[in-house]
């Protein structure tokens, strides 16, 4: 018999899950110490290259005017290059550069510290296993890290599996919750929307001025309060939808081919006590 999840909202939750836990070890790792930003931005350049400044900013949630600033110091450092996206000639791609990955491990010893603090809600047993099954998740298995680095590391993996799903329709991994959200809840105001993702009314600006400049939501009155906008999928956003719902499916099924179900479970309830209760 085959126990594999059956519903979307199901599917959704290990991606779902590892996106609210890395948001809230880089919100803890940003509220220590505003250094600690340079590490979050170079642990997460070191992975993958940005597209550009706006594109990191709204995948850390950091605010775009911060993150000129902390570029422009990376840059200056040595530790960052900005060079011409190829494909959009008025933005820069960010890359890490050998001095930044230097300066990133120096760091290590510090985000070690607070990986203890912020997984304090597990057991060691507990800690061990989730560390495990992260790493199933990775296409090399990354020993002895800790378990920020590695949900880190799980988070932008399924972010590319989802991006290589959706190669060729316009859509990106990130365009999964709130093409979902929005369908749910519209039409809805801009702050109930950040809301039910769990982001900062300036991260969810941004995800919608992309969006609506996508063609697939409409920013129309809002029936209970005209004084302000509500959103509302158009026509073309419901057809992406479709994708998206077809996307996930593909990606959870992925997913369970490499955890099997009784692990994926598992993994679930291991990061969903790493997030305080609603």
């Amino acid at each position: 018999m085959d126990d594999r999840p059956a519903t979307t909202e199901t599917q959704e939750a290990v991606g779902k899950l590892l996106r609210r836990v890395y948001a809230r070890f880089t919100a803890e790792a940003v509220r220590d110490d505003p250094q600690a930003r340079d590490y979050v931005v170079l642990d997460t350049l070191a992975d993958q290259d940005a597209d550009s400044q706006h594109e990191l900013a709204e995948r850390l949630g950091i605010n775009r005017t911060i993150m000129v600033r902390l570029v422009d110091r990376l840059e200056a450092a040595g530790h960052v290059t900005r060079t011409r996206n190829p494909a959009n000639r008025r933005s820069y791609t960010l890359s890490i550069t050998e001095e930044g990955r230097r300066a990133r491990d120096a760091m290590r010893r510090q985000v070690a510290e607070r990986d203890a603090r912020v997984t304090a809600p597990l057991t060691p047993a507990e800690r061990r296993r989730l560390n495990e099954l992260l790493s199933l998740l990775l296409p090399e298995p990354e020993p002895l890290q800790t378990t920020a680095f590695l949900v880190a590391q799980a988070h932008y993996r399924l972010r590319r599996m989802g991006d290589a799903l959706l190669a060729g329709s316009g859509l990106r991994t990130r365009h999964f919750g709130s093409l979902t959200a929005i369908d749910e809840l519209g039409p809805c105001p801009q702050q109930r929307f950040a809301q039910h993702l769990d982001i900062s009314e300036p991260a969810a600006a941004q995800v919608i001025d992309e969006l609506v400049q996508l063609g697939l939501v409409a920013r129309g009155r809002d029936p209970h309060d005209r004084r302000r906008y509500a959103l509302e999928l158009t026509d073309l956003g419901r057809r992406r939808l479709v994708v998206v719902h077809d996307a996930l499916r593909r990606l959870q099924t992925e997913i369970l081919d490499v955890l099997g179900a009784d692990a994926e479970r598992e993994l679930r309830t291991l990061l969903g006590k790493l997030l305080p209760e609603e």
